[in-house]
């Protein structure tokens, strides 16, 4: 099935691509899907190269993606598959789920973050991905931004009242990123250019001591910097 933006459950099946390293892990998602038609698995990986290969040569509908695979550990397979544009929506398939490793699934790309003991959502979170959605844990999330304010409370986020010299449109820019928008999509948001988008995380970048969009992600959570956008 590809996907349609306008329907995107309205083909036949829906092609999973199923990147883990263990077998047991695969063998339960392959009963839980199996049993529905509307689902196949087109291939399985055992590790992270593996999983970006076969995404590039199978463009499945979706990837469930376990974090802690060999080779190339399955956060740097999906910042890869990212990176190259890939049309696969990801749904992060872990043992351990926190705060933590959500927002850096987002920020990698993810369109879901499921923990493995919540295997009886997973059609569901399936399904939700496909819609446009993103899915957390057990629920589906429309507004990313509210949960990552969520996810700050979680991480024990400080009340801080601190700008760091930002101006209120480098604080968009950074709540835009921190959802896990490429700059041509910041760019669109906000009305404004690529280069405009550049100049402004370079700045930002100088402004807070940061050096990557995960680092600024974590750090804009950590300071409340998305309540101060109107999250």
């Amino acid at each position: 099935m590809k996907n349609d933006p306008q329907n995107p459950l309205s083909a036949t099946k829906c092609s999973v691509l199923l990147a883990d390293d263990d077998p047991i892990v695969r063998e339960v998602v392959r009963a839980k899907l199996s049993g529905n038609t509307q689902f196949e698995i087109v291939g399985e990986a055992e590790d992270g190269r593996a999983a970006v290969e076969q995404v590039e040569r199978l463009h499945p509908d979706v990837l469930l993606l376990d974090l802690m695979m060999p080779n190339l550990p399955g956060i740097e397979a999906l910042q890869e598959l990212t990176q190259k544009s890939n049309q696969s929506r990801t749904i992060v398939f872990s043992s351990t789920v926190g705060p933590q490793q959500i927002v850096q699934a987002l920020q990698s790309g993810a369109r879901g973050v499921l923990s493995k003991g919540r295997v009886s959502d997973l059609e569901r979170a399936i399904r939700c991905v496909l819609n446009g959605s993103y899915w957390v844990e057990d629920r589906e999330v429309s507004d990313i931004a509210s949960l990552l304010a969520e996810l700050s409370s979680a991480m024990g986020a400080p009340a801080q009242n601190r700008s760091y010299g930002l101006t209120p449109r480098e604080i968009e820019v950074i709540a835009l990123v921190t959802e896990g928008c490429s700059n041509k999509e910041v760019a669109s948001r906000l009305t404004i250019t690529e280069d405009t988008v550049k100049r402004h995380l370079t700045n930002i970048f100088d402004k807070v001591g940061m050096s990557t969009r995960l680092e600024l992600a974590l750090f804009a959570i950590k300071n409340n910097l998305l309540r101060k956008s109107g999250a």
